[in-house]
């Protein structure tokens, strides 16, 4: 599931506390220090986000103003520099006051090109499916059942789960139990199970208060749609996304409250993986022994997590790869799939890592910048083929999931990508 508020995140020297936590701690000092103009405090937070935040390019640019502000132009330039060659963009350092300092710097010339250069519109797939059906209705996350040879898609407002055709014959397939938004699905064919996620999102449009921070597993028959089993989250949770291991385990990420989950396919307890290492973790994504999972954190970036020792290491950036802003992401033969919503401009992006699964390599873009893209979700990965949804309809809510004013939804698509 997406974060509908991009985080801002927080360090401190108290090393007992959960990076949620640190985050909290941090934000309140963000803000404090600007609202009191401390702008010497102001740097030392934005340089403290930017360690917990693994030099995420949020980070950089929030660290770019702090050197602004603070009137270390020099600095601030290379920053920036950092930031471009992470491939992203920024309307506010192209025009808010804060910046003018540095516009008026003949070295801003070759940022603003990066910039200019990093939104040229990219596309290296084709649509395989157009959804009129689901307009209005936010398609979130995609699944392939090869014995029916039908997607199954989730959906966020309209609570129900569906079924297509490859050629966009659509049919209702279940109902949200409590009438909560679906988000993650998957599907165990060995065993003839659909597993899908329901989350009462926080001051969300439609959710009643009362339900609010509750989640749940659901279990289906696939052939017959039946409902066999729920399990409910833990309390103030939002699971809203999972993976499914070769043997029909699942392991699934608390979207809210940070913490990584495990559940055993013929088990109702939960078991908890993490230490609170992570603010917002979204799609798992296992390597092919399953022994190694990766976990994109919506601001931290990729986590790489030893299922036998649940030890935790993080994905180097290595000062030019973005790994932060990722909703769905899928590993296969070396490769990460990423779909980056939370990026500047929003993109789909394969990376590449190295032999032992420790560093990135290199990193090519599937899509971005185009008028098939618009907010992108989750995919699935079918042979050497990588499916995404794009055009998902998120970009005409607002952060309570109400419309906005004068927004045009279009229906959603399917994006097909030959993974080389």
């Amino acid at each position: 599931m997406r974060t509908l508020l991009f985080l801002l995140l927080a360090v401190t020297h108290l090393h007992a506390q959960t990076a949620r936590q640190n985050y909290e701690s941090l934000t309140n000092d963000l803000r404090e220090s600007r609202a009191s103009k401390d702008w010497p405090a102001y740097l030392r937070a934005t340089k403290n986000a930017q360690q917990l935040l693994n030099n995420s390019p949020e980070s950089l640019l929030r660290v770019a103003r702090a050197q602004v502000l603070n009137n270390d132009l020099p600095s601030a330039l290379r920053t920036l520099q950092q930031f471009t060659s992470m491939g992203q963009s920024s309307k506010e350092v192209l025009t808010s006051q804060e910046f003018i300092p540095l516009r008026a710097l003949p070295e801003f010339t070759a940022i603003q090109s990066a910039m200019q250069s990093n939104q040229s519109p990219i596309s290296r797939s084709s649509t395989a499916i157009t959804m009129p059906s689901l307009t209005n209705l936010i398609a979130e996350d995609v699944v392939y059942d090869p014995t029916t040879k039908l997607f199954y898609f989730t959906t966020v407002l309209g609570r129900k789960l569906f079924a297509s055709t490859a050629d966009g014959r659509l049919r209702e397939f279940a109902d949200s139990p409590n009438g909560w938004p679906f988000l993650a699905i998957k599907i165990d064919s060995t065993r003839g199970l659909l597993w899908a996620t329901a989350v009462a999102l926080r001051d969300f449009d439609g959710v009643p208060a009362s339900a609010q921070g509750k989640s749940a597993i659901l279990c289906y028959n696939l052939a017959s749609g039946k409902l066999l089993r729920r399990i409910d989250g833990p309390p103030s949770s939002a699971l809203g996304d999972f993976a499914l291991s070769l043997n029909g385990d699942l392991i699934l990420s608390d979207n809210e409250g940070g913490g990584i989950y495990s559940l055993p396919h013929d088990s109702s307890t939960l078991e908890r993986l993490d230490k609170g290492e992570f603010i917002s973790p979204q799609t798992p994504a296992f390597a092919a022994d399953d022994n190694l999972i990766f976990i994109p954190d919506y601001s931290r970036g990729i986590a790489v997590l030893h299922r036998a020792t649940r030890e935790i290491r993080w994905l180097d950036s290595q000062n030019k790869f973005a790994l932060s802003g990722i909703d769905g992401l899928y590993c296969t033969n070396g490769k990460l799939l990423a779909v980056q919503n939370g990026t500047s401009p929003e993109r789909v992006i394969l990376f590449t890592l190295d032999q032992s699964f420790t560093h990135i390599t290199a990193e090519s873009v599937i899509e971005r910048s185009t008028a098939t893209l618009g907010d992108p979700t989750h995919g699935v990965i079918l042979g050497h083929d990588f499916y995404y949804i794009a055009n998902s309809g998120w970009d005409t809510l607002d952060d309570h999931g109400a419309p906005l004013p004068n927004s045009k939804p279009s229906p959603p698509l399917l994006m097909r990508f030959s993974i080389p």
